[in-house]
């Protein structure tokens, strides 16, 4: 039985996984999520064998054979009246079944995966945001450049969130100034790279409140991130600067914090002395973390950057229609597409099943494929992050161990798009959005839904 994980090498590096979801199911609301977890494997699944790169000559399904394996799983009621699927080739880019292609639907947080698509495309993932301390006189600046998961302490080379510390930078600070350490110095920010509105004007603030969202940002700390009823700080600015000054304390060096929100709308002069700075994770590891976690403001960041890097505003608007036109350019058909954040949240936007398909397949075949690298090591069926408590069923369980799959949910919709290997060994890539769930059986009862379709794609040679 094929309860495995399969190879990421060669095609199988570009089997695109995506976890985690929006929002806690827990919780009632107009948001839901899916509780982050940690990576174990549920005792309802076997033990794991790494199976081999998914066949370039295994044979593909073909559309009558889906039709037949599918036509009772996509008329489920828990899926309500509105169902997008699309199946392709993940190898030739075919579309092997489709139902509800060009209806625009209610996306949810798959929508990041046009986010993912469209940085991919324009933006080199390998950079790394550039954290710096200069001094003008006794004035000291600490300049943001986008980095909003600084640790506190020390910077953890292994780790994506605290990669940069705080601490490094201070002992840094501390050698350049040398004896003038002990002069009355002041510490202020410069976080002009990259600004623009904290929050969209289309998000509703309880969420921002309820700990699913937060605001915004250049700069921030490692462990700031929000989590439900666990809201972020509002200014993370100003954590950041009272971490900072605690670190140059330690390392002998005193300084007058200035706080006030003014002035971090102030450069740093030009040719002022550099006295230390910090490297984050490349930006690709970082929009990964984003897409793993769901995380609406990281991916938000990231977007903020690589648009205002192409010379875009840097607004929710201007981002959002950045992403458009990348894609655009990049030959992906966007009828029926629209976008008013570039995360998913907001409500009001609409993307056909079709339009997410096509831009998974810039990931593996097209022109964007540095998106494979980001999206190449995101959650397992049944096995690692958001889906471990996933596809445990007699009807989902062919997918555990197979399927990868970025979730989407909101109340009255729910989402999946991914990969899986079918049994003849053929990669596909697919995409299920049903944005009509009844009330009566919610978000689980879709769930349940699309995970059997999943595994149905998953189990059957379907020619």
């Amino acid at each position: 039985m094929r309860r495995a994980l399969i190879a990421v090498t060669s095609v199988a590096a570009l089997a695109i996984g995506y976890g985690a979801a929006d929002a806690y199911d827990q919780v009632p609301g107009v948001l839901t999520i899916d509780e982050a977890v940690s990576e174990q494997v549920p005792q309802s699944v076997e033990p794991t064998v790494v199976l081999p790169p998914a066949a370039k000559d295994a044979p593909a399904p073909t559309e009558a054979g889906l039709t037949r394996a599918l036509r009772t799983d996509v008329q489920d009621k828990q899926l309500g009246p509105r169902v997008g699927v699309v199946v392709r080739d993940a190898l030739s880019g075919e579309t092997l079944y489709s139902k509800g292609a060009d209806r625009p639907q209610t996306p949810a947080s798959t929508a990041k995966l046009l986010t993912a698509a469209a940085v991919s495309e324009r933006t080199d993932l390998t950079r790394t945001m550039t954290t710096t301390v200069v001094r003008d006189e006794d004035e000291l600046v600490l300049v943001a450049s986008g980095d909003t998961m600084l640790a506190k302490g020390a910077g953890d080379p292994t780790k994506v969130e605290g990669r940069a510390g705080l601490a490094d930078l201070a002992q840094q600070v501390a050698d350049s100034l040398g004896t003038q350490g002990g002069a009355r110095l002041s510490l202020r920010l410069d976080s002009t790279y990259a600004a623009g509105e904290r929050y969209a004007p289309t998000w509703d603030m309880a969420d921002v409140a309820d700990g699913y969202t937060q605001g915004v940002s250049m700069v921030g700390l490692a462990g700031d991130r929000p989590e439900p009823f666990n809201a972020s700080p509002k200014f993370p600015e100003r954590a950041v600067l009272k971490a900072f000054a605690a670190q140059l304390k330690k390392a002998g060096v005193t300084v007058s914090v200035d706080n006030s929100a003014s002035s971090w709308k102030q450069a740093a002069p030009q040719g002022a002395e550099e006295l230390g700075s910090v490297e984050s994770a490349p930006l690709g590891d970082v929009l990964a973390l984003a897409l793993d976690d769901s995380d609406n403001a990281l991916t938000e960041n990231v977007a903020r950057q690589a648009a205002v890097a192409d010379g875009a505003g840097s607004s929710f608007a201007d981002v959002a229609a950045w992403v458009h036109t990348s894609l655009e350019d990049a030959g992906v058909d966007l009828t029926g597409v629209k976008l008013k954040d570039s995360c998913g949240l907001s409500s009001g936007q609409a993307i056909p099943a079709r339009v997410i398909s096509d831009v998974m397949q810039l990931g593996i075949t097209g022109s964007a494929q540095t998106m494979s690298l980001v999206l190449s090591e995101l959650p397992i069926a049944g096995l690692t992050g958001t889906l471990h408590h996933r596809y445990d069923t007699d009807e989902s369980h062919p997918a555990a161990g197979i399927a990868r799959a970025k979730t989407g949910t909101l109340t009255g919709t729910s989402a999946l798009a991914g990969t899986t290997t079918t049994a003849d060994g053929r990669l596909l890539t697919f995409v299920l959005i049903a944005d009509r769930v009844p009330s009566t059986t919610g978000t689980l009862g879709a769930r349940a839904a699309l995970d059997t379709i999943v595994a149905d794609l998953t189990a059957c040679g379907c020619r």
